[in-house]
């Protein structure tokens, strides 16, 4: 992990509990875009890279997608495979690098949802890319759910704070216009004890991302806002499908 991301941190029990709008019915939603985005099929073979707690992966399971969730936070898996269960749906879940993906030719299409790309540095995210397309099949197809730089850079903020209960979580964010990440240290007080530590997230204008996944080989670059309709200055998040050609 690059430096300036203590990933391990980050991602954790905490990371769930500050993240409660995450609800099922939000889940569903989001799984239903997916579907339709990607033009999902029952019986598809679908990969959530980086699937965290799978809320997703789930989701497109119980569809008729044969899902499989890749991701490197073993409590996260297990509780993705407790719910799974809960649910009444098959999903192999994986530990695993997104940056070396254990697989070639084998997916219709992938999902990275949820600003769950950009967390290395930009030789290494595009190595992400470069797995992805050969983890696919030929006409598989890729969606990517991210910030939108556009949006994110004229309503920054410097701080964030997220409240729960007698617990809470502020972050302070600073912009590298030299990387292109916005650097967060980010400060958790729950249950009387308190955590700090940094990371960082990339971002990206559609045009960038565009040209980085045409350079890997991507075609048919599409770029959506986070209600699926066509992307716009006031669209917050960003939703970009791309093409495995034949």
């Amino acid at each position: 992990m690059d430096e300036g991301f203590e990933f391990d941190e980050v991602f954790d029990e905490d990371y769930l509990y500050f993240y409660s709008h995450l609800t099922p019915e939000l889940s569903e939603e989001q799984a239903g875009l997916i579907w339709r985005l990607l033009e999902i099929e029952p019986g598809m073979m679908v990969l959530d890279l980086a699937c965290g707690h799978g809320r997703i992966a789930n989701r497109l399971a119980a569809r008729g997608a044969q899902v499989t969730g890749l991701d490197r936070t073993p409590s996260f898996l297990e509780r993705a495979r407790d719910d799974a269960e809960a649910m009444g749906v098959e999903v192999e879940y994986v530990e695993g690098d997104m940056r070396d993906i254990p697989w070639r030719g084998r997916f219709d299409r992938v999902v990275s949802w949820f600003t769950s790309f950009g967390y290395f540095p930009d030789e290494e995210n595009r190595e992400v890319l470069r797995q992805v397309h050969g983890a696919s099949r030929p006409r598989g197809r890729l969606l990517l759910e991210l910030n939108h730089r556009d949006w994110v850079m004229a309503n920054l903020k410097e701080q964030i704070v997220i409240p729960r209960g007698d617990d809470l979580m502020a972050d302070l964010n600073r912009f590298d216009t030299r990387t292109g990440r916005i650097h967060t240290e980010r400060t958790v007080v729950r249950d009387g004890r308190v955590r700090r530590f940094r990371f960082f997230t990339r971002q990206f204008t559609f045009t960038e991302l565009r040209g980085w996944l045409e350079a890997e080989g991507f075609v048919d670059v599409r770029e959506f806002g986070d209600d699926g309709e066509p992307l716009t200055l006031d669209h917050r998040r960003m939703i970009v499908t791309a093409e495995i050609p034949t």
